[in-house]
């Protein structure tokens, strides 16, 4: 369920880390000063293409702290194998969030927010998604 507390939630990680770690805060801020400029307006639709750091720091947020712990449960159609166990037809399978971004079999220093992770040097725009599905995002709201 959606709610007021999810976006702010994310807001109040994403500003923890980077209070956390001064020199990513100011790398954002850095980008942010250049893309929008130092006069007084606030970011908007158009800037944010451009703000690749500061979604990189975001989608490290979102990987460390997600707004919901598990996905929403799904139920085996059919027997199946995951990570080597049995999942029989009609089971209850949930996903760990948490585990999922924090799991040092994909993510180097799981537990460090890092996010140059994110870029690769060449995209011209980074999205706050994860195509490769390595952490999720968002839930089902």
């Amino acid at each position: 369920m959606a709610a007021v507390d999810n976006p702010s939630n994310a807001v109040e990680w994403i500003l923890a880390e980077m209070m956390k770690n001064p020199e990513i805060l100011q790398k954002a801020v850095d980008e942010i000063d250049y893309i929008v400029g130092k006069d007084p307006r606030l970011i908007q639709e158009a800037d944010i293409p451009q703000l690749n750091y500061l979604k990189a720091c975001i989608r490290e947020a979102f990987r460390l702290h997600p707004i919901a712990p598990f996905n929403v449960p799904h139920v085996a159609m059919e027997d199946t194998n995951g990570a080597g166990y049995l999942i029989p037809k009609g089971s209850h399978v949930l996903l760990s969030r948490v585990g999922l971004g924090r799991n040092p079999e994909i993510w180097h220093k799981p537990l460090e927010f890092n996010p140059e992770r994110h870029l690769d040097g060449g995209s011209s725009e980074l999205a706050l998604v994860e195509p490769d599905m390595r952490f999720i995002s968002f839930s089902a709201g």
